[in-house]
């Protein structure tokens, strides 16, 4: 009848830890191979992955480029045609030069509007598809404090959102110009004016695209989630200016959807925000809902 005979002999790291010695090996203190938990650089990363490796993602993000691209050549093929009117009709005249002159600068920022709406609804359904489909516990036990995840998102969001718009304006830019070059209209996409409403409009779609990421995050219902950033952008201001009285006729001028025309006017038009009011308007309305969301995240149950 034979044993099997077990090696008594403690491995090399159970001797040394037995003696007091560091586990972690010369120079290196113990537990130096365990880390305190996920950093946020590596949080950051794994949610970048997981936003560009998404096809519906994708698809937002090429709707969003294909959309500002064609409305920018339909707006020049349009202000080309309404110049050409100027020349016989005395109101196209008059409405051209209470603009300035100068129509072709917005031409390449012609799409913001639907960009917006993308963008925005891409916010809502990063945060919001991860309760409906349940990642969230998979998210959430990865990272236990949840706040660094969600700033992780809400960074990915903005700095993309910021990128293609601005990409995709400046492409609609350089589509644009032998556009209105055929009716003889010049479109200077290096001019203060027109970096200037690509800068401008380019955060305002980012600050849209945060937005609607809290409102994913409070509601956690995709359609919810939409439904609720159509109605404060689109739905609201049409409202209120309906709507008599004026009360509503003063409080449409704080809508977050009205605040970009201040942002980006060459000279301020009166009964409108001034700039500076504008833009802490703009700013309120993002951090106010993604303050709310970090704390109710933190609050309620996965």
């Amino acid at each position: 009848m034979s044993s099997t005979t077990l090696d008594s002999t403690p491995s090399r790291r159970g001797a040394h830890a037995a003696n007091g010695a560091p586990s972690g090996g010369p120079g290196r203190p113990a537990g130096a191979g365990i880390g305190p938990g996920p950093t946020f650089l590596r949080v950051l990363n794994s949610e970048f992955i997981k936003f560009r490796t998404l096809l519906s993602t994708l698809i937002l993000l090429a709707s969003t480029a294909v959309v500002m691209v064609g409305f920018g050549a339909l707006s020049a093929w349009g202000t080309g045609q309404f110049a050409d009117a100027a020349g016989s009709d005395p109101q196209a005249a008059e409405a051209i030069a209470a603009q300035g002159g100068d129509l072709a600068v917005t031409v390449p920022t012609s799409g913001i509007a639907f960009a917006q709406l993308i963008l925005g609804s891409l916010g809502v359904l990063l945060m919001s598809s991860e309760f409906t489909t349940g990642m969230a516990r998979s998210t959430f036990a990865a990272v236990p404090k949840r706040i660094p995840a969600f700033i992780a998102k809400l960074v990915v969001v903005m700095v993309s959102a910021f990128l293609l718009t601005a990409v995709s304006t400046y492409v609609a830019g350089l589509v644009s110009v032998p556009i209105l070059d055929n009716y003889g209209l010049k479109l200077d996409l290096g001019s203060s004016q027109s970096v200037k409403l690509l800068l401008v409009n380019s955060a305002y779609v980012a600050a849209v695209a945060a937005i609607g990421m809290a409102l994913g995050t409070l509601i956690r219902n995709s359609a919810g989630g939409i439904m609720s950033l159509v109605g404060l952008f689109f739905v609201a201001p049409i409202a209120f200016q309906l709507i008599p009285g004026d009360f509503f006729v003063e409080a449409r001028k704080y809508l977050p959807g009205n605040t970009i025309n201040p942002l980006t006017a060459v000279e301020h038009v009166p009964e409108t925000l001034e700039v500076w009011q504008a833009a802490l308007v703009l700013g309120a309305w993002v951090l106010v809902p993604v303050v709310l969301a970090m704390v109710l995240l933190k609050k309620r149950d996965v």
